[in-house]
């Protein structure tokens, strides 16, 4: 007679051999992905992100349902990088809130489980892909469904049938992306999520697994900060129609569903502005900018007690730090410092509070160089070459001692896991401006005007990056077929915002033809940023050529320093 239930013992040696198969499988995985570029990719994001969990799961000595839930749950939540990272995280986000209600699961509860991490991931993305690892999650969680219905009760069963679901579901996903078919592989998160079933399940059946777990290395590097000029007379001119910063916790009589948290977000904003609320299980964390604290805590009452209540009268703040802003000024004569102060080499902010800070990702002692000068207090090394973790941005954030902090991401493998610092952040205001290139980032912190309001910052800058076309040249590492254009590893690629611009094996023209291929009448200024491994001569030549080609542009030439990307390329 087959095995009905798993207890914690097992579901935790189970987490962790689904873990250590992904992390065998991940160089494999990032072959799979469809643009052949050196970067670090889906295997390893989606490896780093479930062994951030298992480090936490590991760690448990005797588990029981609720502290492995919390385990994997929390680990996966703060270790997730890159899209599929942070979707793998809310999977498991989803999963561990069924499974922690009981001691024991069984097929009716996994089957509940799947549902649960499916609509949780679901609702993470702004705007779910089918042909992807959520195809294959779904796809899996209807099987699960089915044998439930069905009256299966033997596990070793129901799981082998789950994978072979997953599998099935994964094969199809080319015929629901062309750009997969074209490319000849399978979606390559719906992979990294069967090799995590797959090795859950060898544990499932007692095969000898090393279920050791090494410690996950750290990324990103603290780096100084440029001081941006202070506004004297625009802060103390700058109109604050709500007074009052309101800040506190609901402790939660019951957990908020979907329609409360909307009606109580659609109560805040008829009142205030600058809202922030961020739902978990049993509390609520609550921001607004209102002239009267009270009725928004009156309506919070409904839903539970209140607990660490924070009100701030704005105007009077801002009265007292312009006045200390003229005094200082009235004191010194010396220029900005602009050598940077904020952050020293250990990574320490300064401990000055402020309005408004700025984190960027970066790439590059060039790139960083610039946002240091815009006035970015914090740098995330990574961009590119290796995606920050969800716990590399809520780092970056705790060092930073304002009200209002910026994020801007510049990578659109980045932006989802910004989005989960945000929710995880309950003490600030975070903003994410979706930038999905260091340019972008670059064009929204120049847009920043700081006599005007977060909410009117937010909508201009996230306005001028559409505005904004990338290019980047890189090489390929294998041979593919992608938008008709046939790929030999080794060739140069000029890679667009949309897709393949430019192919060959002579770098210089690759990128003047990808140029050409992004301009519009509309652009009047080109910035060609070049790599670490390019000579100043060598892309001179090339902005030579650009102007040639583009007379009524203004073309810029600076140095990136950036890694693998010979050439970062806007026009905007």
């Amino acid at each position: 007679m087959g095995l009905n239930i798993i207890d914690a013992k097992m579901l935790s040696k189970m987490f962790l051999a689904g873990a250590k198969n992904l992390e065998h499988k991940k160089e494999w995985i990032n072959e799979l992905n469809v643009f052949p570029v050196p970067d670090g990719d889906t295997g390893t994001n989606m490896s780093m992100t479930i062994m951030s969990a298992a480090k936490e799961v590991a760690a448990i000595a005797e588990p029981d349902m609720v502290s492995l839930a919390k385990a994997i749950s929390s680990g996966s939540l703060r270790g997730a990088r890159g899209n599929s990272g942070v979707i793998l995280s809310q999977l498991f986000r989803g999963f561990t809130k069924v499974i922690k209600e009981y001691d024991e699961i069984n097929v009716a509860i996994l089957a509940s489980a799947c549902d649960k991490a499916v609509e949780t991931a679901y609702k993470a993305v702004m705007k779910p892909k089918e042909g992807t690892i959520l195809t294959v999650a779904k796809g899996a969680a209807k099987r699960a469904n089915d044998l439930a219905m069905a009256g299966e009760r033997d596990l070793e069963i129901f799981i082998g049938e789950i994978i072979k679901e997953a599998q099935a579901v994964l094969a199809q996903t080319p015929e629901m992306l062309p750009v997969l078919k074209q490319a000849g592989v399978v979606d390559s998160g719906g992979q990294g999520l069967v090799e995590v079933l797959k090795g859950a399940y060898d544990a499932f059946l007692g095969k000898e697994i090393d279920l050791s777990i090494e410690a996950v290395p750290k990324t990103g590097s603290p780096e100084e900060k440029g001081v941006m000029p202070s506004n004297i007379e625009a802060q103390a001119n700058a109109e604050i129609k709500f007074c009052y910063c309101t800040q506190f916790l609901i402790m939660l009589n019951k957990p908020f569903n979907i329609k409360q948290e909307m009606d109580f977000k659609e109560y805040l904003a008829s009142i205030g502005d600058s809202i922030v609320v961020v739902a978990d299980d049993e509390i609520v964390k609550v921001h607004v900018h209102t002239n009267d604290p009270g009725l928004a805590m009156q309506k919070a009452l409904r839903y539970g007690s209140l607990t660490t209540i924070i009100i701030e009268n704005m105007r009077l703040e801002r009265d007292e730090k312009v006045s200390d802003m003229m005094e200082k000024q009235m004191q010194s004569t010396e220029l900005p410092n602009k050598s940077g102060t904020g952050m020293n080499g250990s990574g320490v902010v300064s401990s000055e509070h402020k309005d408004t800070g700025f984190i960027a990702v970066s790439i590059g002692e060039g790139m960083n160089e610039i946002f240091r000068s815009l006035g970015v207090d914090y740098i995330i090394e990574g961009g590119q070459t290796m995606n920050p973790s969800t716990e590399d941005m809520l780092n970056a954030i705790e060092k930073i001692d304002a009200d209002n902090i910026f994020i801007f991401p510049n990578n659109k493998n980045i932006i989802l896991a910004a989005n989960q610092a945000k929710q995880l952040t309950t003490d600030k205001n975070i903003i994410v401006i979706p930038t999905k290139t260091v340019p972008q980032g670059i064009t929204a912190i120049i847009n920043y005007v700081p006599d005007v309001s977060i909410e009117e910052n937010e909508a201009v800058m996230t306005e001028e990056v559409q505005h904004v076309a990338t290019g980047q040249v890189t090489y390929a590492v294998r041979d593919t077929m992608i938008d008709d254009k046939e790929i030999h590893e080794g060739d140069f690629m000029g890679i667009g915002d949309k897709g393949i611009l430019s192919v060959g094996t002579d770098l210089q023209d690759v990128a003047f033809n990808m140029v050409k291929e992004m301009m519009s009448d509309e652009y009047e200024l080109i910035s060609i940023y070049y790599g670490d491994i390019i000579k100043e001569e060598q892309a001179q030549k090339l902005a030579d050529l650009v102007r040639a080609e583009f007379g009524g542009c203004d073309v810029e030439l600076q140095f990136g320093g950036q890694p693998i990307y010979s050439y970062i390329i806007s026009a905007e």
